[in-house]
């Protein structure tokens, strides 16, 4: 059972995440994740259950195509004691906008393999004509004795 007082390491995180500690300081640097500093100069990290759900937070948000801004936006409401209903509704907007921007790339898609494919009938109907062309008179002439 996981207790409010567990901590993790950089590494920790970075294995169960499969991320690299690079990749997490980063994080930390946009201040998605705010570990305590601890051991000699602060330079041990101890990140909280708090950080490890950002981070999965973060992760999701980074799958749905938002960007990290979007995604620490998102997360930071629902930081605050405000009401859930403003954070829902931001959220709602914030995947409507992905939603389109999604549905034009597959229809952009969907257009680039509608004109391969044109060219591919295109291509193997010149093909199939090229290997049942007859031969032209010049090599018919040559087989002759």
């Amino acid at each position: 059972m996981v207790t409010a007082s567990t901590t993790y390491t950089i590494s920790d995180l970075a294995q169960e995440f499969d991320l690299t500690t690079r990749a997490i300081r980063f994080y930390e640097d946009m201040g998605l994740l705010q570990p305590t500093r601890t051991g000699p100069g602060g330079r041990v990290r101890e990140y909280s259950n708090r950080d490890r759900t950002r981070l999965k937070l973060t992760l999701r948000a980074k799958r749905l195509g938002l960007s990290l801004t979007e995604a620490k936006d998102i997360i930071e409401m629902y930081d605050s004691p405000r009401d859930t209903a403003p954070q829902l509704e931001r959220f709602l907007q914030v995947l409507a906008v992905h939603k389109r921007q999604i549905e034009e790339q597959m229809a952009d898609l969907q257009a680039n393999l509608d004109e391969v494919k044109l060219h591919e009938k295109q291509a193997r109907a010149l093909l199939d004509k090229a290997r049942g062309a007859p031969k032209s008179p010049k090599s018919a002439k040559s087989n002759t004795p």
